[in-house]
């Protein structure tokens, strides 16, 4: 398959705006209310599907469903594996781990102007039976695994992309899609495909769920999943609690020295997730793992936690009996809201005032793949999706009446971009 080289940033042709741009959009987003409504079986049907970041076989199987939806809208589509990546299992050793396939998607790669178009199929419901909650209906809200982060969005993405299809402005934008399916573990296989993304196209637009209250997202926090190893010496609880070195202590003394380094700097946050090691009480446990995530606002604080964790490494690595060694580090660079990511963050906010939408921007500790676009040169939005909340549990909502709202907004911000009726500079 042939792949366009990465762009020059956007040529004079859609370089310039419109002046009292007069084109009647809205006649193309007129069927969006009703094959909204149609989309919602569809939805639920999806949300009721299990995919967790690691199942591969739930995730492959909703891969393929969801190419035969796209197959109509694009030219051509590819079910994509990704490579494996390491990570640390309870034992402390070192495993691979691999996700489902990735579905990419291509429309009119010789356009002039060319977007990307994301999101994910993986959900966090993995301690969940069968790795998803019921689905249901309730004052005027979708409940689900999925139906706000991200299935969701996957279709808010097909709803916008139908009607700018229809359009008469199509023709003169290209575009890509990639829905992946390990975001909610930071994307450790398909950063390559990306990299590769960002390369090629002149913007990005992404379909993470809008805040609870309608907002989109401008800034976002940076984030990275660390796990700590350390090793200490086992023993009899009574004989040997002089020679021992309880791990489990260690690891409670380091996490207490990690909360503390994040208080005295604001804007930097942790969570200690998840625990293991240890056995009977009466045996004085030699292994303790921590997994860990911390969120910055910049860079300069990213380094400042990488260099706190080498200098407890140093610690502990000092005293005998132990040993401590860190694994992970900060996928996600913080996405602040400058040049031409803050350009169309205000387009879209306009596009919406268009719409009747009173759309307001606020920053959030969450990160998405949007992180990594902006870190990787590609200017984007990434809350396109419908509004929702309590993301990540068992009583996740997606507000059903705002599929359409969604959908209409990026369609209309599609067409204007194509119509070279925004002023991206």
């Amino acid at each position: 398959m042939y792949l366009p080289p990465r762009p020059s940033p956007f040529s004079a042709t859609y370089n310039m705006g419109v002046e009292g741009d007069k084109t009647d959009y809205r006649k193309w987003l007129e069927e969006i209310p009703a094959r909204a409504g149609e989309m919602l079986p569809k939805l639920r049907a999806w949300c009721a599907m299990p995919t967790p970041s690691l199942n591969a076989d739930g995730i492959g199987k909703f891969v393929s469903l969801l190419i035969s939806e796209f197959a109509p809208w694009v030219d051509t589509s590819e079910r994509l594996s990704l490579n494996p990546w390491e990570t640390i299992d309870e034992r402390g050793a070192r495993i691979r781990k691999s996700s489902g396939p990735a579905l990419r998607c291509f429309r009119r790669l010789e356009a002039p102007l060319r977007v990307f178009l994301g999101i994910h199929t993986d959900v966090v419901y993995a301690d969940l039976p069968n790795g998803t909650v019921p689905v249901r209906e309730e004052n005027g809200r979708l409940y689900g695994a999925g139906a706000a982060d991200a299935k969701g969005g996957i279709a808010a993405l097909l709803l916008a992309l139908q009607a700018f299809e229809r359009s008469p402005f199509a023709a003169k934008m290209g575009f890509e899609i990639l829905l992946n399916p390990d975001e909610e573990l930071g994307s450790p296989g398909s950063l390559p495909l990306l990299g590769e993304a960002a390369g090629r196209n002149h913007l990005g637009l992404l379909f993470e769920p809008a805040l609870p209250n309608g907002a989109l997202v401008s800034a976002r926090k940076g984030s990275g999943n660390f796990t700590a190893v350390l090793r200490g010496r086992g023993g009899h609880a009574g004989r040997d609690a002089e020679s021992g070195r309880n791990s489990l202590h260690g690891l409670a003394e380091f996490i207490m020295a990690l909360n503390a380094f994040a208080a005295k700097h604001p804007g930097i946050t942790v969570n200690v997730g998840r625990i293991d090691g240890g056995g009977p009480v009466n045996r004085i446990p030699d292994l303790g793992i921590a997994r860990f995530n911390v969120r910055v606002e910049t860079g300069g604080q990213a380094k400042g936690v990488e260099k706190f964790l080498a200098s407890q490494a140093a610690e502990w690595n000092a005293r005998e009996g132990y040993a401590l060694e860190f694994h992970g580090g900060f996928s996600s660079p913080p996405k602040p809201v400058e040049g031409r990511t803050k350009d169309l963050l205000e387009a879209t906010i306009q596009c919406g005032q268009e719409l009747g939408l009173a759309l307001q921007a606020s920053p959030s500790g969450g990160v998405c793949d949007g992180n990594k676009l902006a870190a990787l040169g590609l200017p984007n939005l990434d809350t396109l999706g419908p509004v929702g909340g309590n993301l990540h549990g068992g009583d996740e909502w997606m507000q059903i009446a705002s599929l359409a709202e969604r959908a209409s907004l990026t369609a209309l911000l599609l067409m204007k971009l194509a119509a070279g009726a925004i002023a991206l500079p």
